[in-house]
């Protein structure tokens, strides 16, 4: 019998709740490294790709052979601007979550199937290891109602616990933070940050006194 999840009903702008873990329940991220490695493969995928940019490096006669190597890579590189939009998103240690609105009808699988072999390799070139990462296929869940996308917004996001460093989009939440590929708005358009008890952060249930504290060596830049 199929995994509870495992089988998909995915709809063109439709919202879902994307998450999957380790193979045995392993950790996929052992260090500050795979963390930040993992957040810039979402940032290749998920910001606009400047194709007539790439373009001009590659071609360009003043171009050095690494540069026009790496124009190459981008360009050969799947891109998902405008076919989803990342609303949420955390890193755990032995798994992750992701709240996506799919705006193509099969985004999210392409976007998953880039993501998960690329870090694959990745992670298995670094630690000299074979075979899967992650257990089974990842699993969606499709959002039916608007309480239900708010409260799945909050569950993300209390994941990693008060004041913890594992990567999350909530900073972004919080305006203490502003990422291209992160789209808070969607959620954020519930909710009035100027007023103290209709605000993300009294929804979360942890003002006035939520501490960010930024994870090392993670680039979040636009």
């Amino acid at each position: 019998m199929p995994a509870k999840n495992s089988i998909k009903q995915y709809l063109e702008n439709g919202f879902y709740h994307i998450y999957n873990r380790g193979v045995e329940k392993r950790d996929i991220f052992l260090d500050e490294q795979d963390y930040a490695v993992f957040l810039s493969y979402l940032k290749d995928y998920l910001l606009e790709k400047d194709v007539l940019a790439l373009e001009a490096i590659f071609f360009s006669p003043n171009s050095s052979f690494r540069e026009k190597d790496k124009a190459k890579r981008l360009l050969a590189m799947n891109n998902f601007f405008g076919e989803i939009d990342l609303l949420c998103y955390c890193l755990m240690p032995n798994h992750f979550h992701f709240l996506i609105k799919q705006n193509h009808l099969d985004g999210i699988d392409r976007f998953l199937n880039s993501l998960g072999t690329r870090y694959t390799q990745y992670f298995n070139k670094k630690y000299k290891r074979v075979g899967c990462l992650c257990q089974d296929v990842y699993k969606a869940v499709l959002i039916e109602s608007d309480e239900q996308l708010l409260h799945l917004s909050r569950y993300i996001h209390l994941n990693p616990g008060k004041t913890s460093q594992q990567p999350s989009s909530l900073p972004e939440y919080l305006d203490l933070r502003h990422t291209a590929w992160v789209k808070p708005q969607f959620i954020l358009d519930y909710f009035n940050k100027d007023s103290k008890n209709n605000s993300y952060g009294h929804f979360m249930g942890e003002v006035p006194d939520w501490e960010y504290v930024a994870p090392l060596g993670i680039d979040h830049a636009d």
